[in-house]
Order: structure tokens, then C-alpha cells, then sequence
């Protein structure tokens, strides 16, 4: 509720602000304590190291980091785990926290054969580092050209930043159908209702199945491999500058092998245009046509079918 909160409203005091969201004043003006140096340096090896190896849990995050050299018990491994939103049962990061009155919705994608650009988008958050501390980073991807149509950098996990996220997107286009998984800033009525105003169908990834949002998974490691690991961000707006000038060039200059070597965006341009030409010749037809069958019918196969 803290992202509904102006600061700068000019007739409703803050006090009064949290009183009509229900809200106590304090959690408004409270700030977490930091995590000490030696935490901060942990978390970037257990970072580094669930990057490259997915599957690790507490136990062999011990191991791995008792061989670097620190002294740590497995609590201690598990707390930072959690902290970072990484869970041992499965590779997938789980930042986001299920909110069990929340709405959930079935997993749609399940045999669709992805035929063109917004026709899937799908979002997720990850944990970027800092020099000293993290933010959090959201992004919305279109799965047929793995283009990155918007992003978003927070220091907390409020909803706030998807909030504004979703919005950017959706200036740029309209998907058929967008996943997301079972967290609560997904599952929340203010990111749902925009989605359904705009008669966007709601897919989310089952419970415990990481590759259901897979093509976000894929993203993150890139990122993190070619951009994040690769600095030393000292502040948020270093972190958001160097993320910025990443994400142009991983769209726009960046050859990607599964789309025959074209940028995402040459892709998610091109083949856009490509289909509303078609979209236009199709109207065309059906008004002749008595019989007209939806493309939607040939769009049911077996797996995903990649550009």
C-alpha cells in the first residue's frame, strides 16, 4: 500500500493519507536496516553462483561458499537465499510472494505454438547487485522476438515499479495473451484489472515450474552475465544508467543466434508489421468469405515452436 501514498499531495497530509488506506503511519516512514558488508559480499557470491548453477540449494551454497573462504552456518545461507527470493526446490527465483487472496489464473501457454510479435508478453523480477546493496529490476519481454519492451528498477518488492512497468509497456503495444507467475504484485487486482480492461488474457506460470516463464529466465542470466557482473554499479542511478544503455544495445545492436542472428527489435518491428499488413488483407477476406475459421484454431501443437 506504501506506493499509493503522495508525498507531495498538496491538500492531504501523509497522516491522513495512511489513515484512509488503513495504513499505520509508521510503517510509512520506516527503513529497513542494512545488511552488514560481510552479508552484502555473501550475496553476491550466492548470486554468482545460483547464475551458474540453478540447482543448488543451502547445502551445497555452504560448501561452496565455505570453500571461498567464509565462515557460515546453513541459516544463515538460507535467510540470505530467501532474501534474494532464491528457493532450492526448483531453479526459479521467487521474488515475487504468493498472496493466497489473490486471484490465480491457469497457465494458457501450455502447447501454443508462438506465431507472432504480441502475441505472448510475459514479466518477472530479478535481484541486481550494487557495490553496497541491490534494487530489484522488473521487465516486460515479447516472447517471439524476445524483445524487451519495458523495464523498470525498484528498491523494494512494492507493486509500484511492475505498476509502471505494465503501463510503459502497454504504450508500446497490446499482447494477446500475458504471463506472469503466482506472485502478489502480479496477482494484485491494480495489475490485473489493466490487463482485462483492455481484454488481455491472463496466463500464469503453475505453481513450482520454472520453465513456464522460461524465455524471462533466459533474460536475466544474459543480463546479469554481460552487463551486471561485468560492473560495479555505486548507486541506483549508476545501476539504472548501465542498465539502460544494456537493454538498447541488447535490443537493437545485440544478434540473437535463435532468431537467425536479427536484433529483437528488427524482429519485433519487422515481423509486426509483417502481420498487420496480413491482419488488413485478412479483414478483406472474411467480409467475402462466408466461412471464416480464426488463426487461433491452427495455433494448438505439440511444444513451443521457436523463430
Amino acid at each position: 500500500m506504501r506506493h499509493l501514498i503522495e508525498p507531495d499531495h498538496l491538500e492531504i497530509s501523509i497522516a491522513r493519507q495512511c489513515e484512509l488506506l488503513g495504513l499505520a503511519r509508521s510503517s510509512w516512514y520506516y527503513q529497513a536496516a542494512p545488511e552488514t558488508e560481510e552479508n552484502l559480499a555473501l550475496m553476491r557470491l550466492i548470486d554468482e553462483e545460483y547464475t551458474r548453477h540453478p540447482f543448488y540449494g543451502s547445502r551445497r551454497m555452504v560448501v561452496f561458499i565455505e570453500g571461498q573462504g567464509y565462515g557460515v552456518n546453513r541459516k544463515r545461507v538460507q535467510r540470505l537465499m530467501d532474501l534474494l527470493g532464491i528457493e532450492a526446490i526448483y531453479p526459479k527465483p521467487r521474488l515475487t510472494k504468493d498472496d493466497k487472496q489473490h486471484k490465480k489464473y491457469p497457465y494458457l501457454l501450455k502447447g501454443v505454438c508462438i506465431e507472432r510479435p504480441d502475441h505472448v508478453w510475459s514479466t518477472d523480477i530479478t535481484y541486481i547487485r550494487m557495490n553496497r546493496g541491490f534494487v530489484y529490476l522488473m521487465a516486460v519481454i515479447d516472447w517471439y522476438s524476445r524483445y524487451v519492451i519495458s523495464w523498470q528498477l525498484s528498491n523494494t518488492l512494492d507493486v509500484g515499479f511492475c505498476l509502471d512497468g505494465l503501463d510503459a509497456a502497454l504504450t508500446v503495444g497490446k499482447p494477446m495473451i500475458f504471463n506472469t507467475d503466482q506472485g502478489c504484485q502480479f496477482t494484485c487486482e491494480d495489475f490485473t484489472d489493466r490487463l482485462k480492461s483492455r481484454e488481455i488474457l491472463i496466463s500464469m506460470d503453475g505453481k513450482g515450474r520454472a520453465l513456464d516463464n522460461i524465455f524471462v529466465e533466459r533474460l536475466w542470466r544474459t543480463v546479469k552475465y554481460e552487463e551486471v557482473y561485468l560492473r560495479d554499479y555505486q548507486t541506483v542511478r549508476e545501476a539504472r544508467n548501465g542498465l539502460s544503455t544494456y537493454f538498447s544495445f541488447y535490443n537493437n545492436e545485440r544478434p540473437h543466434q535463435a532468431l537467425g542472428n536479427l536484433t529483437p527489435k528488427a524482429v519485433y518491428e519487422g515481423r509486426r508489421a509483417h502481420f498487420k499488413d496480413n491482419r488488413k488483407h485478412s479483414i478483406a477476406a472474411k467480409e467475402t468469405v462466408c466461412c471464416y475459421q480464426s488463426p487461433l484454431h491452427s495455433s494448438r501443437v505439440s511444444g513451443l515452436v521457436h523463430p
